[in-house]
């Protein structure tokens, strides 16, 4: 039971406060009032480092640990960061094959932590992003990870969406064009500079623009980091995290975007030092690009044939956020290190995405 008044006596008001939850005593009374008594006193709270988008913290009680999820600080764009929305598509995948965090609760009152936030339980497992996490694993645990993140994006494709309740969840029809105009939108909102080489890309991916395929639920940011994983007999995908971004659409745009994350071993070194997050997949015994793409074929028997399109649209989407988070972090708005290397990730990926176009053309 959480017990005690909240006050000194209590210890509550001696928890240090964290950017993005300043006041836990404020937090603990809402869980008190809440009735998620189960867990003891609150001890601690810290973020999670790595995230780029929206905040993840661990609360630390007598008896375990809870994860906090929050929007960012500040410049939160229209239809960006919708607690509502995360917390809904993991309470639904509960009974289904995806593993993700159990849900708790959520609290709309921005008067707890300054925005709106869910609670969901810790889960226990490694997140692989740097060079130095992937020196932790063999070439075949690599081989391992590339075979079940390429099955689990299967498995996200699959869910049946009336079954969990999402079949409400996003209009599948007209997702593609729908997205170029969103992330076009969340760019004039969001950019510090202007860049020529964006307004070419809109062009040639508004021309180019793939017919509606079937809908699926889909993760919108699915990448190795964005996953929890435990090594050893067997290798597995414990959860898989952050669905601020998923609806219902296009899988391929879900294949593209992790194909555009996806490091290669022959990759340039200058792309592997930007590379946000997933440089770890160019070490030995990761599945290459074209690998990774022929096994979600063969196990969901897609045509993907035009995947370059999607991957450029991958850079494009990705710039476009990285953008974003350039914004808040020039207007000191962003908690944690790293962020100063967002800008000039910016045109890097603006040029990679004509260069899967062209490839795109050629092939």
């Amino acid at each position: 039971m959480l017990t005690g008044d909240i006050d000194a006596a209590g210890g509550i008001d001696r928890v240090a406060g964290v950017p993005g939850v300043e006041d836990p005593a404020r937090l603990f009374k809402w869980m008190v009032d809440a009735g998620l008594d189960d867990l003891g006193e609150l001890r601690s709270v810290q973020l999670i480092a790595g995230g780029r988008s929206n905040l993840t913290y661990r609360l630390d009680f007598d008896g375990g640990q809870l994860v906090l999820r929050r929007p960012p600080l500040g410049h939160v764009l229209p239809t960006a960061h919708d607690m509502s929305r995360e917390y809904r598509v993991l309470t639904a995948l509960r009974t289904s094959a995806v593993p993700v965090p159990y849900a708790i609760a959520i609290c709309q009152d921005p008067d707890v932590t300054g925005a709106p936030f869910y609670l969901m339980k810790y889960v226990d497992g490694l997140v692989l992003r740097t060079t130095e996490d992937g020196s932790r694993i063999t070439a075949e645990q690599a081989r391992q990870l590339s075979e079940l993140l390429a099955q689990m994006m299967a498995t996200i494709h699959g869910v049946d969406i009336d079954a969990v309740g999402l079949d409400s969840f996003g209009r599948p029809s007209g997702y593609m064009a729908r997205q170029l105009i969103r992330w076009q939108r969340q760019w004039e909102l969001s950019k510090t500079r202007e860049i020529p080489e964006y307004d070419d890309l809109v062009i040639r991916l508004t021309a180019g623009l793939p017919k509606s395929a079937d809908g699926t639920l889909v993760h919108g940011d699915f990448r190795l980091d964005n996953t929890l994983v435990t090594l050893g007999e067997p290798t597995r995908i414990a959860a898989v995290v952050d669905w601020e971004m998923s609806t219902l659409g296009d899988p391929l745009a879900d294949l593209g975007l992790t194909l555009s994350y996806w490091a290669d071993s022959s990759d340039d070194r200058s792309w592997l030092d930007i590379n946000v997050g997933a440089g770890i997949t160019a070490q030995p015994g990761f599945f290459s690009r074209a690998e990774f793409a022929a096994r979600y074929a063969e196990l969901t028997g897609r045509d993907i044939s035009g995947i370059g399109y999607y991957i450029a649209f991958g850079y494009f989407k990705l710039a476009v956020v990285l953008e974003g988070i350039n914004a808040r972090f020039q207007q000191n708005l962003t908690v944690g290190e790293g962020f100063d290397r967002e800008g000039p990730a910016v045109p890097v990926l603006i040029a990679r995405a004509h260069r899967a176009l062209d490839s795109a053309s050629a092939g």
